[in-house]
């Protein structure tokens, strides 16, 4: 009797939880701030510079009225968001229009000197081996990537370097390469309509900047 009684409660009990689980809206989980309250978040420099300039960047001044048929020209290449601006500003109400335009170009970062790829890790290892029995420091075998396998024996900033490194190496038989190392990094146009006889370059000062036309936008 009073273990049919137990059992009876016992599922009282369950059932009670059952429902309550049932019916009890979940609660819902606040995520936390990402910074403290009136700390601001971390920008990249170069986000908050291009941020601040829409692609119809804004002129400080009205643009120039056009009088006569404008030419439109793109004006570049500007290698960082801050000569971008600079170019903004000095050019203010002189142009009837301006925009930029971003692209990707190939820049050369240095030259890189190498033992071209073994056909496998294992020779890879064993030329590794070679150079330093014969005393050649300061290399490394690639073990990923696209230059698997090659042994690498510097990256120089200067020419030069690169080349003393790999006269030194050949001089000791070792069949080396020199190659240019380069990497893609945005440039920053200008585009601009401006009256025929306008001097782009005037309000820009030096700089090793070009002009070609487009057509207008």
């Amino acid at each position: 009797m009073l273990a049919r009684g137990a059992l009876l409660i016992l599922f009282c009990l369950n059932l009670a939880a059952a429902l309550w689980w049932g019916l009890h809206p979940p609660a819902r989980a606040v995520p936390p701030p990402a910074t403290e309250p009136g700390i601001p978040g971390l920008t990249l420099l170069a986000e908050a510079e291009l941020a601040d300039l829409p692609a119809d960047a804004e002129l400080a001044v009205a643009p120039t009225r056009m009088e006569t048929t404008p030419v439109c020209l793109s004006v570049g290449p500007f290698d960082t968001p801050s000569a971008l601006r600079r170019a903004v500003d000095a050019l203010g109400g002189s142009v009837g229009k301006l925009q930029y335009r971003e692209a990707q170009v190939q820049s050369t970062r240095g030259w890189r000197v190498f033992i071209p790829a073994a056909p496998s890790r294992g020779e890879a290892l064993a030329t590794a081996r070679s150079l330093a029995a014969q005393g050649v420091r300061d290399y490394y075998v690639v073990t990923a990537g696209p230059g698997e396998n090659t042994v690498s024996l510097g990256l120089f900033r200067e020419q030069r370097n690169a080349e003393a490194r790999l006269a030194e190496v050949r001089a000791l038989g070792i069949e080396a390469v020199m190659e240019a190392a380069s990497e893609e990094r945005p440039q920053w146009w200008l585009e601009i309509a401006v009256a025929p006889d306008f001097d782009w370059r005037r309000p820009l000062g030096s700089g090793a900047w070009q002009a070609r036309p487009i057509p207008c936008f």
